[in-house]
């Protein structure tokens, strides 16, 4: 009696889980393997799990299955962000080592933050269609804090290492402890131990920071005469059944990197064109290249204070991080400003040379059929976590890449940058389900892959506008933001379509977007020096008041704005001047 009772049970729980799936109908599919669309399908996904995908036509739906209408939409792999930090956050503050504003921000602030905001960056991430992250340069902290993530149908799926392998330390890094970004190795010895205190701590695969020159050699020298700890690293971390993925900017540095077994490269070369017989090395090798073309832009543009932001990214980025890229515009210590600008301005012509090469090289690789994945370097100071790959991709076709074969390095070669294609990266039966249905061609045009209809990953189906949702402080924040750069359309999104600007207490001023857009354009048309400071700012329910010092020219005014949230919308706008 209880072997039959059990036989039931299992019978009843093994058809709970068949009538237990997901049906997306009349869907075309984005077949990045093989560069085709394939239309009239139907996708089946079971668990979490793609269990079958036949012509609509043959495919008979169980009454009790969740169906997803994919009629006139896309079917695409989950997205892969194969170059990531999550000990950086993108903005001004970030990267001590590169701009020193801790009197303004101290550096165990911006530490705390950065872990704090782990879970809001996965969200991010998600939100954008992008189901895996790698991070590629963390610390201990951070594999540890891994762990509260890992098998979380709600977040993208992580693979991290720890901090970085060098024989260069920048200053300011130095006695963190599990806060750390670097491990210094001076020595063979210091490589292998450093690989082997990783361990412990499980980490996805093995990243070297290769810096050369930083020893006062040329480099090349520099190069040479840390070959053998780089050696050693590479070899102890294999031995351990570990990848290892290798900074290196420079034709030798990677060369060398290459040679001596490193699996992947994680930035561009931009010192040279590259000659066959690198190509040649990398093929031969199986190496892959993470090409990260927009990270020396972020710097560039935010010290040069010239930036140029979509509405795109005005409205996706962290609104905080991205604000904070505004804040040289008035920090006290003008001479450091007036510094790092100066310095940009100077370097523009050398910069426009490197990003060339970069470009150049980009194609040179993805031509000769080289394995290229996309990666951001996101959390770099003016490359935003999440809403930067956009513009990664952009830059990839401004290299002369294909959209399939930009296409390609986002899906499946994300994931063969640590041998993971065989379990997700293309729509594939027996493939993880992280997909992402998408209501227009991405082959047609790149910026195609943010219309997001919805995310699933792991078979769960995602509303992405459910994913995250912005606080009444972020609406504030972004058009804030808006106001800054003068972007007219970014600005007014926030806005309800019926918004009421009133001088306090109650003299309206102006009602619906349209008046807003006709007041303000004319503003951000014809007024010099416009740019307006947030002084302090109090958030009570679904009201933001933000104390603010905006410069009109040259004449500076102290205000106050009130603004009331209806309906993940701003309603209504009080201005005391």
């Amino acid at each position: 009696m209880t072997i039959k009772f059990l036989l039931v049970l299992l019978f009843l729980f093994s058809s709970f889980s068949l009538f237990a799936q997901t049906y997306i109908t009349n869907v075309t599919i984005t077949d990045v393997e093989n560069h085709k669309l394939i239309s009239d399908q139907t996708v089946v996904i079971t668990d979490d799990l793609i269990s079958n995908i036949q012509s609509s036509e043959k495919v008979k739906i169980p009454e009790n299955a969740s169906v997803v209408d994919g009629t006139g939409k896309y079917l695409i792999p989950g997205l892969t962000d194969a170059h990531i930090h999550f000990f950086q956050n993108g903005g001004l503050y970030t990267r001590p080592d590169v701009i020193d504003l801790r009197k303004y921000k101290p550096y165990p602030d911006e530490i705390q933050l950065a872990k704090d905001d782990m879970e809001q960056k996965l969200l991010r991430y998600l939100k954008n269609g992008i189901t895996n992250v790698i991070d590629v340069g963390a610390n201990l902290n951070y594999l540890k804090q891994r762990n509260n993530y890992v098998n979380n149908d709600s977040l993208p799926s992580i693979y991290i290492t720890g901090p970085l392998l060098t024989t260069y330390q920048p200053k300011v890094y130095n006695d963190l402890g599990d806060d750390g970004p670097f491990i210094l190795t001076q020595t063979v010895e210091d490589g292998i131990k450093a690989v082997q205190s990783q361990l412990p701590f499980k980490p996805d695969f093995i990243k070297i920071w290769y810096i050369a020159a930083a020893d006062g050699l040329g480099i090349e020298a520099s190069a040479r005469k840390n070959l053998p700890i780089i050696k050693a690293i590479i070899d102890e971390a294999h031995k351990n059944n570990l990848k290892v993925a290798v900074h290196a900017t420079e034709r030798i540095t990677a060369q060398l990197a290459v040679e001596n077994g490193a699996d992947f490269l994680v930035h561009f070369i931009d010192d040279e064109i590259l000659k066959d017989d690198f190509v040649q090395l990398m093929k031969k090798n199986k190496t892959l290249l993470i090409p990260t073309l927009i990270v020396h832009s972020g710097y560039n543009n935010t010290f040069g204070q010239n930036l140029n932001i979509s509405a795109y990214e005005l409205a996706k980025a962290d609104p905080y991080q991205l604000g904070s890229l505004l804040d040289l515009k008035h920090l006290s210590d003008t001479s450091l400003v007036d510094k790092y600008k100066n310095l940009t301005l100077a370097q523009t012509s050398s910069s426009k040379q490197s990003d060339s090469i970069a470009k150049a090289n980009t194609k040179i690789l993805s031509d000769a059929g080289v394995l290229l994945a996309t990666g951001t370097d996101a959390g770099n100071i003016g490359t935003m976590h999440a809403s930067s790959y956009l513009a990664e991709l952009k830059a990839m076709q401004k290299s002369g890449m294909s959209n399939w074969q930009i296409l390609t390095a986002s899906t499946i070669n994300g994931a063969k940058v640590l041998d993971k294609e065989n379990e997700f990266g293309s729509v594939t039966i027996n493939k993880k389900a992280n997909l992402v249905l998408l209501d227009a061609n991405p082959i047609e045009n790149l910026e195609n892959l943010t219309k997001i209809n919805r995310v699933i990953n792991n078979g769960i189906v995602f509303n992405p506008e459910e994913i995250l949702k912005d606080s009444p402080e972020d609406l504030a924040q972004r058009q804030l933001n808006a106001y800054n750069l003068r972007n007219i359309n970014a600005f007014l999104e926030p806005y309800a379509d019926d918004v009421e600007v009133y001088q306090y207490p109650n003299t309206l001023q102006f009602k619906g977007k349209e008046a807003m857009r006709k007041s303000y354009s004319q503003m951000f048309e014809n007024t010099p020096n416009l740019h307006c400071e947030l002084v302090g700012r109090i958030v009570q329910g679904n009201v933001v008041i933000d104390k603010e010092r905006v410069q009109f020219e040259d004449t500076i005014v102290e205000a106050v704005a009130i603004y009331h949230i209806e309906n993940g919308k701003i309603k209504k706008v009080y201005f005391i001047k």
